[in-house]
């Protein structure tokens, strides 16, 4: 839900605010959620892979935790990013490649607003086929607002986003940042948090899927050995 758009003056001039306050201290809600990701490991930790990889910063978290770490990336662009900030790592290795083409076993794979970029159901049971038996699916994903309940959550993560970022990024941005490099690529969620919920514990028996502030969800599925 984007509040600017509804329709009571009030809310959409708090909206504008908000958004103003949001630009002028940004931070990243993806990388907000490497900790939860890094606090559910598994204890084996040979092959560890990151799908939808981009500029690889989860990759470097991943890299000592693991023996082999591997990053794939459907966007060209963003796979030549991690492949040149990992050139010559022994541990890490960056494909582009989509997840449907990627083979072999892994003791972790990792997703972060990556998973509504492809078909749920076959992007779930292409990962249960790619874990190791006790290997961990780790996903940090977004869904379409569609109920009562879902703008009851946007509702917090929204006005709770600015003081985020007055805390994360204090020093006030006047200008835009480029960095130079290319563009995250950007999908708007199809499916609900009900219609994945329902998905997900058809195709991932056990699997624990939650709601999150900031606009997120987090699923959390065990291979069972």
């Amino acid at each position: 839900m984007d509040i600017r758009t509804v329709p009571n003056p009030l809310v959409r001039v708090g909206g504008r605010w908000l958004h103003r306050v949001n630009q002028r201290h940004p931070w990243s809600h993806n990388d907000h959620f490497h900790g939860w990701i890094l606090r559910r490991l598994p204890a084996r930790r040979r092959r560890a892979l990151d799908v939808g990889c981009g500029a690889g910063l989860l990759l470097s978290r991943l890299r000592g935790r693991f023996d082999e770490v591997l990053g794939v990336d459907a966007d060209a662009a963003m796979a030549a990013v991690s492949a040149e900030r990992f050139a010559g790592d022994p541990v890490v290795s960056v494909r582009h490649a989509r997840f449907e083409d990627v083979d072999g076993t892994f003791d972790t794979i990792t997703m972060i607003a990556v998973l509504h970029h492809m078909p749920l159901e076959a992007a779930l049971r292409h990962a249960s086929e790619l874990l190791e038996p006790g290997g961990r699916l780790l996903v940090v994903g977004l869904a379409r607002a569609d109920s009562l309940t879902d703008f009851i959550w946007d509702i917090p993560s929204s006005l709770l986003n600015p003081l985020v970022g007055m805390l994360k990024h204090p020093q006030p941005v006047t200008e835009p940042v480029d960095d130079g490099g290319p563009a995250m690529p950007v999908r708007d969620a199809a499916e609900t948090f009900a219609e994945l919920a329902r998905v997900v514990r058809r195709v991932l028996p056990g699997a624990r899927i939650r709601r999150r502030l900031f606009f997120r969800y987090t699923l959390e599925w065990t291979r069972p050995v």
